[in-house]
C-alpha cells in the first residue's frame, strides 16, 4: 500500500516509521526546513530524537507532491491542522483518509469526523485510528494496539487486515463517535491526573479521579451519539489509563507544572510540544453545558486553564462535592 503520513511530529514520525517496513511512505510536513533536515539526517532529532528513519521513506514538504498516486492519507498532525490536511487530500484525489489526531476543533467544537464531513468528497472513504499509544514505543517497534473506526465497517475492516502487524495490532469498530469522544476527553483527564499527583493527593485518588473521569467521558460520548461499550476499550479506558499514568503523557505533564504554580504560558513554553488536552477542556467544558451533562473533572480542568482557579482550590472543589450514590460509566 502506497500512505502518505500528514505531520511530522512526533505521532506522525513513529507511523512512518513503523508502516515503512511493509509499504511505500511518504512522510508530509508543512515545513520545508524540517524537510530538508529529515532528509539529511534521516532523524527527526525536535520531535523524535534517537529513532532513525528509514532512507525508503520519502520526506516532502509539498502536500500535493507526496498525496499523489497514495492510496492513503493518514492525517497524524494536530487536530488545529486537520482542516487544512483534509482540504489538500480532498484536492488530491486520495480514495481513503484515517486521521489520528485527537480533540474538539478550537473554535467550532467539531469532532474530527464532523470537519471531515464539512470538507472531503462523499466517495471519500474515511475514519479515525485512536488507541493508547506513546510515538516513542510504537517508532520501537514495541507491542500497541490501536482502534480504527469508521461508520462504513467494510472499509475499516479491509484497512485493518493491510495495516495490522504483530507489533501494531488494530481492531475495527463502527462507533466513530464513541472513539473520537474517548480520544479527545482522557487527555482533559490526564491534564487532572497530573495536577492530583502534583499536589500529592496520592494513588488513591489518582484511582478515583480515573474512574470518574470515565464516567465523565461515557456520559459524553453518549449523548453525542457514540455507544457506552466503546468506552470500556482501547479508545476508551486504555487510552485513558495510559495518559493518566505514564510518564510520556504531555497532558499529564501540563497538570504537574500547573501543580507547581506555573502559569499556563509557562507550562506550554516548556512543555516544547503540543498538548491537545488544553483547547480540548475549553470545548468539551462548552459542550457539556450546551448538552447539560454533569462533566465536573473537565469544568475544573477548564477554569484552571483559563485562570479562573487555581489547581489546588480545584482538587479542594471536587473534594468537597455533596455524596451521591456511584455512576458507573456503563
Amino acid at each position: 500500500m502506497k500512505l502518505c503520513v500528514m505531520g511530522a511530529g512526533a505521532w506522525g514520525t513513529a507511523l512512518a516509521v513503523a508502516y515503512s517496513q511493509d509499504h511505500d511512505v511518504t512522510l508530509w510536513t508543512r515545513d520545508a526546513a524540517h524537510a530538508l533536515s529529515l532528509r539529511n539526517t534521516h532523524c527527526n532529532e525536535r520531535y523524535l530524537p534517537g529513532i532513525a528513519l528509514s532512507p525508503d521513506i520519502a520526506v516532502s514538504s509539498d502536500a500535493a507532491s507526496a498525496l499523489k498516486g497514495c492510496d492513503l492519507a493518514l492525517v497524524a498532525t494536530p487536530i488545529a491542522g486537520l482542516r487544512a490536511a483534509l482540504e489538500a487530500v480532498a484536492r488530491s484525489g486520495v480514495p481513503a483518509v484515517l486521521w489520528a489526531c485527537k480533540g474538539f476543533e478550537s473554535g467550532s467544537g467539531l469532532l474530527p469526523h464532523q470537519v471531515a464531513l464539512d470538507i472531503l468528497p462523499a466517495q471519500v472513504s474515511r475514519g479515525a485510528f485512536s488507541g493508547p499509544s506513546f510515538a516513542i514505543e510504537v517508532a520501537r517497534g514495541l507491542p500497541t494496539a490501536i482502534t480504527v473506526a469508521s461508520d462504513d465497517i467494510e472499509f475499516v475492516s479491509a484497512l485493518v487486515a493491510s495495516l495490522h502487524s504483530p507489533r501494531l495490532r488494530l481492531y475495527a469498530n463502527d462507533d466513530l463517535v464513541g472513539v473520537e469522544v474517548g480520544g479527545a476527553v482522557k487527555n482533559v483527564m490526564a491534564i487532572a491526573t497530573g495536577v492530583c499527583d502534583g499536589l500529592g493527593f496520592g494513588m488513591n485518588a489518582r484511582a478515583a479521579l480515573i474512574t470518574r473521569g470515565l464516567a465523565e467521558i461515557a456520559r459524553l460520548g453518549v449523548a453525542l451519539g457514540g455507544r457506552s461499550q466503546t468506552f470500556m476499550g482501547l479508545a476508551g479506558m486504555g487510552d485513558l489509563i495510559l495518559t493518566c499514568t505514564g510518564d510520556l503523557s504531555r497532558n499529564r505533564r501540563v497538570g504537574l507544572l500547573l501543580a507547581e504554580g506555573r502559569s499556563l504560558d509557562e507550562v506550554l513554553t516548556t512543555l516544547g510540544h503540543v498538548a491537545e488536552g488544553v483547547p480540548t477542556a475549553r470545548e468539551a467544558a462548552a459542550l457539556a453545558e450546551r448538552l447539560q451533562v454533569d462533566m465536573p473533572i473537565t469544568q475544573a480542568v477548564a477554569a484552571v486553564l483559563d485562570g479562573r482557579l487555581a489547581a489546588a482550590d480545584a482538587v479542594e472543589r471536587l473534594l468537597s462535592r455533596d455524596p451521591k450514590a456511584e455512576t458507573p460509566p456503563l
